[in-house]
């Protein structure tokens, strides 16, 4: 869980709920994610224009790289080989290799480039140029050393200041989430059209997709809504206010408070198992298996 106050990466075990260790990171860590094959994990630290890659189950510092202005988002390929990194100033799409830490393309796609979503099979991203974005651009990753933009969404088409990006596991919808709607978006991933408006609480919303349930938060409301894949509302579960980020991964939701300092541990299905502060401001939270 990134501490950005305390400049820290926590870890925090998930049967003591207790915080076990503590990692310095550079200044103002935001977010960090882990790839699907459990051995690497990225940390963002956006003021200190840094992304740190460390090595899993170890957790041990494999490489800081120094090299951004200031990025927010960071995404792994399905394959865990690539991460992908938006730079938020210079409007770029930093792809790097994570086995040797090195930049190995940079795309311009628009000032602002912030959220991401990746497409299972790994081939295309979809970009939300902004927290209140007017503007998505779709980048073709099918060579992931080649990116290039196919294409873009503009406000016409989003039906709103766009936040937030995520597809479904069939790749076939995307689902965006808005900075000034109580309402969420699913698109079509191959027309570009909205299909279906879904109720999202107060804006800004996040949304993950676990294994079995879509997942949405409004940190403004303190609730987070189980959805099925198709949009169904299954339930909504009570969470601290300022819990907007999700951490997905065996069978368990996790999701930090920023304003709070909280964590809070959920079922897949939405039921809370436990909450409690473990930092002044808690943004962003991963699962791993540590030994």
């Amino acid at each position: 869980m990134t501490a950005e106050s305390e400049n820290a990466l926590l870890v925090v075990d998930l049967d003591s709920r207790k915080v076990v260790r503590r990692l310095p990171m550079p200044a103002d860590p935001e977010n960090v994610e882990t790839n699907s094959t459990g051995d690497s994990a990225a940390v963002v630290s956006s003021r200190a224009g840094a992304v740190t890659l460390l090595s899993l189950p170890r957790l041990r510092v494999r490489r800081a790289i120094r090299s951004f202005a200031s990025p927010h988002i960071a995404a792994f390929s399905p394959s865990g080989r690539y991460l992908y990194v938006t730079d938020d100033s210079r409007g770029e799409l930093v792809v790097i290799g994570v086995r040797r830490g090195r930049v190995l393309k940079r795309l311009f796609v628009g000032r602002g480039a912030h959220h991401m979503a990746v497409r299972p099979d790994g081939n295309l991203l979809w970009i939300v140029l902004g927290e209140r974005a007017s503007e998505i651009v779709i980048v073709d990753t099918h060579n992931p050393t080649r990116p290039w933009v196919r294409g873009r969404l503009f406000d016409g088409d989003l039906g709103g200041l766009a936040h937030d990006a995520a597809f479904t596991p069939n790749g076939r919808r995307v689902w965006v989430t808005y900075d000034n709607r109580t309402s969420i978006a699913v698109f079509d991933s191959r027309t570009y059209r909205i299909l279906k408006p879904l109720p999202a609480g107060s804006p800004p919303q996040h949304v993950a997709f676990g294994l079995r349930f879509a997942y949405v938060t409004s940190g403004n409301d303190g609730r987070l809504r189980v959805f099925s894949y198709g949009g169904r509302r299954l339930g909504v579960a009570r969470t601290p206010r300022g819990s907007f980020n999700l951490g997905l991964g065996g069978g368990l939701v996790l999701t930090p408070s920023l304003t709070q300092g909280t964590l809070t541990e959920l079922r897949d299905s939405g039921s809370r198992m436990w909450s409690g502060r473990v930092a002044p401001a808690a943004r962003d939270a991963a699962v791993a298996v540590l030994p």
